[in-house]
């Protein structure tokens, strides 16, 4: 259990997200049935040395931000092996697991697909340790859209600089390019990332004001039959013939994306003024969504828009390692409202739908409705 709930950015409190939806109407609705499905994503964790392996890993956590001015500039990036529930239960096309993930976890805390959002302000010197001692492979660091030296690159056949089993490597980072950029292991790149070795950096201007609610959003793509391999199973994968067949938000699927603590619904009041920044750490384009709202293009790959360039839209096609910050006003009928890709088949869990790749704007005047009440039990949430 956590003290905070929402998408990672602006949180509320568990005890503001109980007050608001009133936790006996959620209990109430507590054993309802919500729509089922045999599960899309085999599980069994094949035999011998990799059924102990796996039966020993931990399972990851939502994604925590980690400020690097707090730490001083320094920050521990610790790679491991652990199992990743997309969306755990029997509903909706679930479950949808990932048998195996290579996360990161940071400072000691919890491992996570994606990685930590690591967050500094301009001008901050970032000493960056990959510690590698529970990894099983080599692993590197690549940080986009911030410039660095030619040896911090991350690249290990350019640069000779990659991190074994065992050990740990110090990259300098400066956050000298303001904006919301990607980072991932660059060793082996179409596993590496395959296996969910992913993250946010984000980097605020000097001076940078926030919006009211603002919001992180990774998007991924997913080919089980990787992860399901490295766990044991008897699948073979084909970097040159991928079948995507998981959709997440922030590692999630839909329902799972709606819980207020493990997923990342956008909670806003109204007249809020909102800002979420999308990065797409998948294979494909992901045209993205939001129900019933205007927004402008605020930022792409660390440059700001111009003001005379901004127009307003209610759908971005965001390319893989596009990054993209939305601006809009939480100025609609309060409701829920969906935030999803708009490739339709995006948005299933197997032959399920709705699903994968779908998340909500939730207007918190509506959160004690027996509406938003069923999408929590739909979720796995009872309060």
């Amino acid at each position: 259990m956590t003290d905070y709930v929402g998408a990672p950015g602006s949180r509320m409190s568990r005890r503001q997200f109980l007050a608001a939806t009133g936790s006996t109407g959620l209990l109430g609705l507590a054993g309802c049935a919500a729509p089922t499905q045999n599960r899309i994503t085999k599980t069994d964790t094949g035999t011998g040395v990799a059924a102990t392996q796996q039966g020993s890993l931990p399972t990851t956590s939502p994604p925590e931000v980690i400020d690097a001015n707090e730490q001083g500039g320094s920050i521990t990036l610790e790679s491991m092996p652990a199992r990743h529930d997309v969306h755990p239960l029997e509903t909706m096309g679930g479950p949808v697991e990932l048998p195996q993930v290579w996360a990161f976890s940071a400072e000691g805390g919890e491992p996570s697909v994606p990685g930590p959002i690591i967050r500094a302000t301009e001008g901050t010197e970032m000493e960056i340790t990959l510690d590698n001692s529970s990894g099983q492979r080599p692993h590197t660091l690549h940080f986009h859209g911030v410039r660095k030296t030619w040896e911090n690159d991350g690249v290990p056949t350019t640069t000779g600089i990659q991190v074994g089993p065992g050990e740990s490597h110090t990259y300098t980072i400066p956050a000298n390019v303001p904006g919301t950029h990607l980072y991932h292991c660059h060793y082996q790149t179409n596993r590496h990332v395959e296996m969910g070795m992913y993250g946010i950096l984000r980097v605020d201007p000097e001076g940078y004001e926030p919006a009211d609610r603002e919001y992180f959003l990774s998007v991924r793509d997913w080919d089980s039959r990787l992860p399901r391999m490295m766990a044991g199973e008897d699948v073979q994968y084909d970097p040159r013939n991928r079948r995507p067949d998981v959709f997440t938000i922030n590692g999630k699927s839909a329902p799972r994306t709606l819980h207020p603590e493990q997923g990342s619904p956008l909670i806003v009041s109204e007249g809020d003024d909102v800002r979420i920044h999308f990065v797409n750490a998948g294979y494909m384009s992901h045209p993205l969504h939001i129900h019933n709202h205007r927004f402008e293009v605020s930022a792409k790959d660390g440059g700001r828009v111009p003001e005379a360039a901004r127009h307003g839209q209610d759908i971005v096609n965001v390319a893989p390692a596009e990054r993209y910050a939305i601006d809009f006003t939480a100025d609609a009928d309060p409701g829920v409202y969906l935030l999803h890709c708009h490739k339709v088949n995006h948005v299933m869990n197997g032959n399920f739908y709705p699903g994968g790749m779908l998340t909500g704007l939730v207007y918190e005047s509506v959160m004690d409705s027996d509406i938003f009440a069923q999408l929590m039990e739909y979720a796995g949430f009872e309060g």
